[in-house]
């Protein structure tokens, strides 16, 4: 049967696509406030942006990304996260020859092929910011203030800010060596992921999520104990910014994300809502993926929030959103000889701006009104051919339960005054 979806996506309908509406106007309102400006990007790129930007040691592009052969024999991968398509736009775009720093937002459908569960899907959905051109801590404390300034205006709470430094270029061969003195004596009893991480990039081993691994690992050395002079100062610079502004965090040393682009500052935030502690945004620093991906070096940082994560955990903790799916004004009839000048009408609400239904079905008077109880209508509007030769309408307050009549010629004027 070719009517069910694919297993992993979803179908969003009315009455649960306001709650993404109300979301994403949320995050573009903040978006406003703090300067970011909207970037769109395409859902499919070449594969080797995602290869070399996301890094070939990753879980997203080892395991989980949808990749195809187009019909030019180019192999195409849908996207699996925003930041790598961003750089991608910064740089053929030249965005870099504009006044730095350069401030983003996405809002889009990402892919990846990963195992269905609560808040997870393999069609899913983020809203996420990059800021390029800036090294500042100051930035990467902006960035981290805006994301929590997003959960809390929606009304999150129960929420955990984790924060690390997963170093530089410069400090992260020294922490590369400790880490694999430390698992070689135990590479045997590793899962098969991460003895292949071993040689390649033994600090995403302390992102495995066996327990066998993560018991392994309880110990190993951490990127704190390792960091330079020049990332000990960034980090504790961007502390004191959070500090400064009451974003209140957790340092956590064995914070190292999903993809092999962080440098420096590394976050996530946490909730327990939705199961066992489950991370339901995060970003960082990435100062060398822009070279990564083709261009000079320049300084990067960002975030992703997953809007299912985000509405599920807002159900979970009962928040109801400020949203209304019912037209302000419903057009009822009363006899054929109403039914031209009820849709004039109709249109004419419309054009003013206010929302505005009728009935399309030939119900009688009474059903029509049950019908706009149903779709929370706050007024209607009770147009026949006695109103019409009297060149006046019946207008009635549906949550007052009042009634009046009003001049047809002062109808516009009266629903902008009392809707």
């Amino acid at each position: 049967m070719l009517t069910t979806r694919p297993r992993g996506t979803n179908d969003i309908l009315p009455g649960e696509v306001e709650k993404w509406q109300y979301l994403e106007e949320l995050a573009r309102q903040v978006c406003r406030e703090y300067g970011y400006s909207e970037i769109r990007t395409p859902i499919f790129e070449h594969t080797e942006l995602f290869a070399r930007g996301v890094g070939e040691t990753t879980d997203i592009v080892e395991k989980e990304m949808y990749t195809f052969t187009d019909r030019g024999d180019r192999s195409i991968t849908l996207r699996p996260e925003g930041t790598a398509a961003v750089v991608r736009a910064y740089l053929e775009n030249k965005l870099y020859a504009l006044p730095q720093p350069i401030k983003l937002f996405y809002i889009g459908p990402m892919f990846r092929y990963d195992r269905p569960q609560a808040g997870r899907f393999r069609q899913f959905h983020q809203f996420g910011v990059e800021v390029f051109g800036s090294n500042s801590p100051a930035v990467d404390a902006e960035v981290i203030a805006m994301a929590m300034d997003i959960y809390h205006r929606i009304g999150l709470t129960n929420l955990e800010l984790h924060i690390n430094s997963v170093g530089c270029p410069q400090c992260r061969p020294v922490l590369r060596q400790k880490l694999q003195e430390y698992f070689r004596p135990q590479l045997a009893e590793l899962c098969p992921n991460c003895q292949g991480r071993f040689d390649r990039n033994p600090l995403r081993i302390l992102d495995c999520k066996s327990e066998k691994c993560q018991e392994i690992g309880r110990h190993a050395p951490t990127t704190l104990d390792v960091l330079c002079p020049e990332c000990q100062a960034h980090f504790e610079l961007v502390k004191g910014y959070l500090d400064a502004v009451g974003v209140k965090y957790i340092v956590d040393n064995r914070l190292v994300r999903g993809l092999d682009y962080y440098t420096n500052t590394a976050f996530e935030i946490m909730t327990r809502d939705i199961g066992a502690q489950s991370s339901i945004g995060g970003g960082g620093r990435y100062n060398g993926l822009i070279e990564a991906c083709g261009g000079s070096a320049a300084p990067g940082i960002g975030f992703a929030l997953g809007l299912e994560r985000i509405l599920l955990t807002a159900e979970r903790q009962g928040i109801t959103f400020p949203i209304s799916r019912g037209p302000a004004v419903f057009v009822a009839t009363v006899g054929a000889g109403a039914e031209t000048e009820s849709f004039a009408l109709v249109q004419k609400l419309r054009r003013h701006g206010i929302a505005a239904d009728k009935d399309y079905l030939g119900r009688s008077l009474k059903a029509q009104m049950k019908y706009a109880g149903k779709l929370d209508a706050r007024l209607v509007i009770i147009l026949g051919e006695e109103e019409l030769s009297r060149g006046v309408a019946v207008v009635r307050n549906m949550q007052a339960g009042s009634q009046e009549e009003v001049p047809l010629a002062d109808i516009i004027s009266y629903v902008k005054e009392v809707q």
